[in-house]
């Protein structure tokens, strides 16, 4: 019963994820991206070398993967119980982190970019352990690289990513050595992806005193859609591999 819950709430996440983008939507887009001209390079460039080393430590370090041993032999919704509960502590921690360096107006606001992306892949790393997958295992690092991309994507990019996960367990079975997926990441479309997802909100975070305000306010949101599409592409996965008669 829980499973077939688990499936529909899959369906109705997809539909969501491609639903054409509203007049207003797409007007805030526009909006954003003449915002964009006026932010200082300083801001893109922490941005992109904070998103480049956040992908080399993922795939290289073992700062997230130490230790951390998949959960074997548990159901679904247990697994879920136990996927809520970190989804809850690190929004909590996500909004503090946030409230703290936006209280701090440009200079903090710079530091919120690596903060914020190393909650963001521990709490990926700690969901993936969590519904049974070895992080240890680089392959495995990329999916959760995967999920990322998918929650803060927008458009051809996102139909193109969810695509992906749908056929991950081809891919999983094709994926070169470490090396050469590094050498073939496309860092500039990996980081403009993202920026362009969290650059208003991010902007505004640099206003001091207001910032604490929407830097609290933006970051648990942000873990609120990481969280959402994280339980549903490890759903997709597991049900393909159930449908298989895989093992992970």
């Amino acid at each position: 019963m829980y499973k077939e819950t688990a499936k529909e709430e899959v369906a109705r996440w997809r539909r969501k994820l491609l639903k054409r983008p509203s007049m207003a939507g797409r007007y805030t887009k526009k909006w954003q991206m003449k915002m964009n001209n006026m932010i200082p390079e300083r801001f893109h460039s922490v941005v992109t070398n904070s998103i480049k080393n956040m992908v080399h430590v993922t795939l290289t370090g073992s700062e997230h993967t130490a230790n951390k041993e998949p959960l074997y032999d548990v159901s679904l919704e247990e697994r879920e119980e136990k996927v809520r509960e970190l989804i809850k502590t690190y929004k909590r921690t996500a909004a503090a982190e946030g409230a703290g360096t936006g209280a701090g107006g440009i200079f903090l606001g710079l530091a919120d970019f690596p903060l914020l992306l190393g909650i963001k892949m521990k709490f990926l790393f700690d969901v993936a352990s969590t519904y049974g997958y070895d992080v240890r295992d680089y392959r495995e690092r990329l999916f959760v690289l995967l999920l990322f991309q998918l929650a803060f994507s927008s458009g051809d990019k996102r139909v193109e990513l969810l695509n992906r996960i749908d056929q991950w367990e081809d891919e999983y079975n094709q994926l070169p050595s470490k090396r050469e997926y590094m050498e073939k990441v496309d860092w500039k479309d990996f980081q403009l992806t993202y920026r362009d997802y969290i650059d208003l909100p991010k902007m505004l975070q640099m206003i001091p005193g207001f910032g604490a305000i929407v830097g609290a306010a933006a970051n648990y949101h942000f873990l609120d859609i990481l969280g959402e599409t994280a339980m549903n592409g490890f759903r997709i996965r597991m049900f393909e591999q159930e449908k298989n008669g895989a093992d992970h």
